[in-house]
């Protein structure tokens, strides 16, 4: 896959990013050089290659998984508008 300038533009315009003319060529080039690397990469033989999410094996630290109030309700319901016993006050919605 080769990307010219006006695929560049399109790209850009995509992305909303502003892109000069003159820089147009260049950055076709550089996008030609990244698919060219991912061409090499789907050369290679990946059967039996198992994904993973690090290139280091560990375990992630794992916490207790109860339920807390947060042990701070007033920082909590400090900037509401309105609350009363420490719970948040609203419109009564009834459709």
């Amino acid at each position: 896959m080769s990307v010219d300038r006006t695929t560049v533009a399109k790209i850009a315009k995509l992305a909303r990013i502003r892109v000069p003319e003159e820089n147009l060529d260049g950055l076709a080039g550089e996008l030609n050089n990244i698919l060219g690397w991912i061409e090499q990469l789907s050369e290679l033989d990946t059967d039996g290659v198992e994904p993973m999410t690090s290139v280091v094996a560990m375990i992630p630290p794992q916490r207790e998984d109860t339920v807390t109030d947060g042990g701070r309700p007033e920082d909590v319901v400090r900037n509401a508008p309105e609350s009363v016993g420490g719970y948040f006050v609203v419109p009564k919605v009834i459709e």
